[in-house]
């Protein structure tokens, strides 16, 4: 165990322990001038350290104070960070990045498994300015987030995050590179800001006809978004189900249910 570190399953703690894989995140960042790193759960610093040489400026979030002892030691040779000491999910990133000046931003993360969902909802929901995220998370996440529509596993997730990034699906990681180490495997994935600045709809009507077609995904959409949509609405992309949709279908849908409802 790192340091006598007693894990907390209840934050999903498994600190990443071979530099091999560390590296191999930490190069997947293309570092502009004038750049800023947010990397959010640091765990014991490992990664942190090789951020911390690449960028100009790292900013940690971590929820669990206990980990203060062993940063403090572990980066003390560094002077380019700041810790936030809370949860990210709750946190106002936007307004905490005021205080900073700097063109590009990045996100890096070895995310816990059960916040994963909330975590890169959050990413697209709120809008925050990065050029690229590079994250660790749970391989059957992975495969999910990154899969084209007419693939079993695309959903909900991959319509969200693939309608404002380009997804990359880097390499698989197995467990043993962890402390402790998971169940499963894990995967890291790149994602990288597209052209896409607002959509051409309305964003409230947009995520909830993707919601409502997922959650009933072997409905048709006829069926699915009988709450949303008219009985007289007709569109050919009604007799499709919610898996047939690339990310422009469902824009030009929305389009579509949004004159008829004016």
């Amino acid at each position: 165990m790192i340091y006598n570190f007693d894990f907390r399953k209840s934050l999903g703690q498994n600190f990443l322990i071979d530099d091999n894989i560390v590296d191999n995140i930490a190069n997947a960042i293309d570092y502009k001038e004038n750049n800023m790193v947010i990397e959010i759960g640091p765990g014991s610093g490992n990664l942190t350290k090789k951020l911390l040489k690449k960028a100009d400026f790292v900013l940690l979030y971590e929820i669990d104070t206990r980990l203060k002892r062993i940063l403090s030691k572990e980066l003390a040779d560094f002077n380019n960070y700041d810790i936030i000491w809370d949860d990210f999910l709750y946190r106002d990133v936007k307004e905490d990045l005021k205080k900073y000046n700097y063109e590009n931003i990045y996100i890096v993360a070895n995310l816990p498994y059960y916040i994963t969902t909330p975590i890169v909802s959050k990413f697209v929901m709120e809008t925050i300015p990065a050029n690229e995220i590079v994250i660790m998370i749970q391989k059957e996440v992975a495969e999910r987030i990154s899969a084209s529509h007419g693939n079993k596993t695309y959903g909900i997730l991959s319509v969200f995050l693939q309608t404002f990034y380009d997804i990359e699906y880097l390499f698989t990681v197995g467990e043993q590179v962890f402390d402790p180490p998971p169940k499963v495997k894990s995967a890291v994935i790149r994602l990288i800001r597209n052209k896409r600045e607002k959509l051409d709809c309305d964003e409230k009507l947009f995520f909830n006809i993707v919601k409502s077609g997922f959650n009933q995904r072997r409905k048709t959409l006829r069926n699915s978004l009988k709450s949303i949509i008219s009985p007289d609405f007709a569109s050919e992309t009604l007799s499709l189900r919610p898996e047939q949709l690339s990310v422009e279908d469902f824009i030009t849908l929305c389009k579509e249910i949004q004159q008829a409802n004016k």
